[in-house]
């Protein structure tokens, strides 16, 4: 895996976090009963306002960084690793965590869109 696919990956993880972080932990908090433990997690860590304010600009980078890292998966699945077999046990791994990694983002990005654009309207 190059350089420039883990950033994509690591920007990509980020960002389908900071969707759950605005939405879907503010509602499951409210759900549960816990809106004093959400206000005192709103005080100290006040960028949540923030980030809960401009979810769709959040939710349309962050999908944008999953489509793109999806493209990147696909288009290098077939990609060969190098002959030498310690070599291309790393890269095989590493394409294990990689695609991990990419459905633990598609699936916290997937709650996060729930919390925020869909849930609202089944209540």
């Amino acid at each position: 895996m190059s350089v420039h696919k883990g950033i994509l990956h690591t920007v990509t993880l980020f960002g389908s976090f900071s969707t759950l972080f605005c939405c879907a932990l503010p509602a499951l908090f409210v759900s549960l009963g816990a809106g004093a433990a959400l206000i005192g997690l709103v005080s100290a860590v006040p960028q949540l306002v923030w980030l809960s304010e401009h979810k769709h600009g959040l939710f349309i980078f962050a999908g944008a960084m999953l489509i793109v890292s999806g493209m990147s998966r696909y288009a290098s699945r077939n990609a060969p690793c190098p002959a030498d077999p310690a070599k291309a046990k790393s890269c095989e791994r590493l394409r294990r965590i990689s695609l991990g990694v990419f459905c633990f983002s598609l699936a916290t990005y997937l709650i996060g869109f729930y919390f925020a654009f869909i849930a609202q309207y089944l209540v």
